[in-house]
C-alpha cells in the first residue's frame, strides 16, 4: 500500500478527550476516528489490525474444535422474553420496534439466538458435543463510555458457545478455551491473568475473566502471591476475622452531635470503627416473573468495611441498584446520618405521608458475630450503644456483602491479598441450563429421556484488544505494533534529495520486490520532507523500517531499523528480500514460543 493512496491521516496533537495513551495514538497514527460517544470507525489500519486479530482468534477456536458461523445483530424480542433477560437487563439494552410494530433487540449478545438454533436442530445425543462461534457487531448502550476503545456502545466481538451433553463435556469445553484464550492473547502480545468474575445477566455456575493488569483498567482485582488466588472485587472473598465474644449488654441512646459519618462516629466516641454498624441504602430493581418492584434495600455491615454493591446484588437477585434517595430513607422512619436497624420495619414504617417502597433488610454475614456495636438511633444527633443482631433487629437476608480490600487476608491461604488495576479482554462462563431450560433446548440421551442441553459462552472484544495492544506496546514516538497484529510488517520509506531519481527507481523496485516475496509493505512515496515520513513511521509504529536514501545507496543497501530497539544498519542491496523475511521470521518465532500451557484456576 501506498501511503499516498492510504485513506488515513496522522495528527500532530490527539483530541483533547483522549485521555489515555492507546486512545491518543490510535487517533493520531489515523487508525480511528470517533463518530459519536462509544462508537468509532476503523479506518484501513485498524481494519488489517483487527482482521489479523480475528484470525488469530478464528484459528485457536478452529483448533478446539469451532464451527464459524454468522447470526443477525437484530433479533425479535420475543427470544429474549423467553429466557426472561428482556425483563431483567435495564437501559443499557437497545430495543426498538419494526414497522409492524413488533419489539426488537439489538444484540449485546447471542445466547437467545444460539438456544434458538440448538433447539431446531439439535435432538438426539449423536449431534453433541458441538462448538459454534461468530464474530460480530454488538450493542450495549453503555451511559459511560470512555477510554477511546476500552469502554464503546458498539463493539465487535468473538463470541463462541458450546453445547454438552453433561456437565462433563462443558468442563472439558470450558478449559480448552481456558487454554485457547491464553494463547490468543499471547499471541496478540497481551500478558494477561484470569481472575473468577461475577456471572452477571449471563447467569450460569462459573466464570472467569481475561485481565489486562494496566493502572487505567476500571477493574479492581484482588491477588494473593501466597497461593495465586485470583478475583474480580466484585466477587472477591476474604477471611473476616471473628470479633471477641461479649456478652450483650443493654441498649443505650448517646447523644452524637454531628456524626453522620462512621470516622466521626468513632472519633467522638473514642472507639475503633470495627464497633460500629455501617447503614447503607439502596434501591433494588428487581425481577418478579415479567414484572419488575423497586424495593428499598437497608444494609448494614461493620462500619471497619465497604459494601460490594455486586454481592448485594446477587444476595438480592437485583437487576439494578442505586443509592436512595433522602426522602426515601425517611419514609421507613429512618434518619439519614443516623438510621438504624433497631425498630424498622415496624412502627418506623408508614411515618412518612408518602407510601414507602417494601423494606428489605440485608445483614453483612460478620454482623451476626458482632456484638455490642454503636448503630443510629432514627434521631438526629443520637447513637444507640450496644446494638446486637437477633435481639435486636432481624434481617431478611444475611450474606457477604463487604468489599475485600488491600490488605485483607487470602479467603484460601491467609496470605496478604493486594489489588491492581485492570482490564478484561475477555470472558468465559458455564451457563449450564441456565437458557437450555426456559427456551426448551432439550436432546434424547441413549435411553430415550429428554435431558436440557448444557451450554458454555465465550467472549472477546476484538476493538478492545486492539486498544490494550496499542496500550500496552508503544513509547513517547507512537505504536510499536507485535508483529502477529502489525497492519503492515515493513515501512518503507524514500527520501528525496540527493540522487532522487535513483533513490525513486530503487525504492519502487525495492517495494515490488517485498511485496512479490509475500510481504507486507506500507510504502511512503509522499513528497514530504524526512522528518515528517520518519515521525509518522514511529507513530504508526510497523516492526520494521526500510529507508531508501541516496547516502544508503551509496554505502550499497538501504537502512534497516527496527521499530522496539534505537539500532540502524545498512542492508547489501541483494540480501534485502532475504534478510527481512529472516526478520520478521524471527519476531514471529519469538511471540510464538510464549504459548505455555496455563493451569487451570477452578
Amino acid at each position: 500500500m501506498r501511503l499516498s493512496k492510504l485513506f488515513s491521516q496522522t495528527l500532530r496533537e490527539a483530541p483533547a478527550e483522549a485521555e489515555i495513551s492507546s486512545h491518543q495514538l490510535l487517533v493520531r497514527a489515523g487508525f480511528i476516528r470517533q463518530l459519536a460517544a462509544g462508537i468509532f470507525s476503523y479506518l484501513p489500519l485498524a481494519k488489517r489490525a483487527l482482521t489479523k486479530i480475528e484470525n488469530i482468534m478464528r484459528d485457536e477456536m478452529n483448533a478446539i474444535g469451532g464451527q464459524e458461523i454468522t447470526m443477525p445483530v437484530v433479533h425479535p424480542a420475543e427470544l429474549w422474553q423467553e429466557s426472561e433477560r428482556w425483563y431483567a437487563i435495564g437501559s443499557e439494552m437497545g430495543r426498538f420496534k419494526d414497522k409492524n410494530n413488533r419489539d426488537m433487540v439489538l444484540a449485546m449478545t447471542h445466547e437467545e439466538v444460539v438456544a434458538d438454533l440448538v433447539r431446531r436442530d439439535v435432538h438426539s445425543y449423536r449431534q453433541l458435543p458441538r462448538l459454534i462461534y461468530h464474530i460480530q457487531t454488538k450493542w450495549r448502550d453503555d451511559p459511560r463510555p470512555r477510554a477511546g476503545l476500552i469502554r464503546v456502545r458498539e463493539f465487535t466481538m468473538k463470541d463462541s458457545y458450546s453445547l454438552d451433553a453433561d456437565w462433563d463435556g462443558l468442563d472439558k469445553q470450558y478449559r480448552a478455551h481456558y487454554q485457547a484464550y491464553f494463547n490468543i492473547f499471547h499471541l496478540c502480545g497481551v500478558e494477561v491473568i484470569a481472575v473468577k468474575s461475577d456471572v452477571g445477566m449471563m447467569g450460569g455456575k462459573l466464570a472467569h475473566e481475561y485481565m489486562y493488569l494496566t493502572p487505567i483498567g476500571e477493574d479492581t482485582l484482588l491477588l494473593c502471591d501466597a497461593c495465586g488466588y485470583a478475583a474480580n472485587r466484585q466477587i472477591a472473598r476474604f477471611q473476616k476475622t471473628a470479633p471477641v465474644s461479649e456478652q450483650p449488654l443493654q441498649l443505650e441512646k448517646v447523644a452524637t452531635p454531628e456524626t453522620k459519618t462512621i470516622a466521626a462516629l468513632a472519633d467522638f466516641l473514642q472507639i475503633p470503627q470495627s464497633k460500629t454498624a455501617k447503614a447503607v441504602f439502596m434501591v433494588a430493581k428487581i425481577s418478579e416473573g415479567q414484572d419488575t418492584a423497586q424495593k428499598l434495600v437497608f444494609a448494614i455491615l461493620r462500619g471497619d468495611m465497604e459494601l460490594n454493591e455486586t454481592k448485594l446484588a446477587n444476595a438480592l437477585v437485583a437487576n439494578e441498584l442505586r443509592p436512595a434517595h433522602d426522602e426515601e430513607i425517611i419514609s421507613v422512619g429512618a434518619v439519614p446520618g443516623y438510621a438504624s436497624p433497631v425498630g424498622i420495619p415496624g412502627d418506623a414504617v408508614g411515618r412518612s405521608e408518602q407510601t414507602p417502597l417494601p423494606l428489605v433488610v440485608v445483614v453483612d454475614d460478620l454482623i451476626p458475630q458482632s456484638p455490642n456495636l454503636v448503630a443510629g438511633a432514627n434521631e438526629d444527633g443520637f447513637h444507640l450503644r450496644n446494638v446486637n443482631y437477633g435481639r435486636d433487629y432481624q434481617a431478611q437476608i444475611v450474606a457477604d456483602i463487604a468489599a475485600a480490600q488491600d490488605g485483607d487476608s487470602c479467603p484460601d491461604c491467609g496470605g496478604v491479598l493486594h489489588t491492581q488495576r485492570g482490564v478484561e479482554v475477555g470472558n468465559i462462563f458455564k451457563l449450564g441450563t441456565r437458557f437450555a431450560e426456559p427456551m426448551g433446548c432439550t436432546y434424547t440421551d441413549k435411553d430415550g429421556v429428554e435431558r436440557p442441553v448444557i451450554m458454555g459462552s465465550y467472549g472477546i472484544g476484538s476493538g478492545r484488544l486492539l486498544a490494550c495492544i496499542a496500550e500496552e506496546h508503544h513509547d513517547e514516538h507512537g505504536l510499536i505494533w507485535p508483529v502477529t497484529v502489525a497492519p503492515y510488517h515493513v515501512h518503507l520509506v524514500a527520501l528525496a534529495g540527493k540522487g532522487s531519481d535513483q533513490v525513486q527507481q530503487e525504492a519502487e523496485s525495492i517495494y515490488a520486490e517485498l511485496e512479490a516475496a509475500g510481504l507486507e509493505v506500507l510504502y511512503d512515496d509522499r513528497e514530504e520532507s524526512p522528518g515528517v515520513k520518519f515521525n509518522d513511521a514511529d507513530l504508526i509504529g510497523l516492526p520494521v523500517r526500510l529507508t531508501v536514501s541516496g547516502r544508503a545507496l551509496e554505502q550499497g543497501g538501504v537502512e534497516f531499523k527496527r521499530r522496539d530497539q534505537a539500532d540502524k544498519r545498512i542492508l547489501p542491496r541483494a540480501e534485502i528480500v532475504q534478510q527481512v523475511k529472516a526478520e520478521i521470521a524471527s519476531l514471529m518465532k519469538e511471540i510464538q514460543e510464549k504459548l505455555v500451557e496455563v493451569s487451570f484456576a477452578d
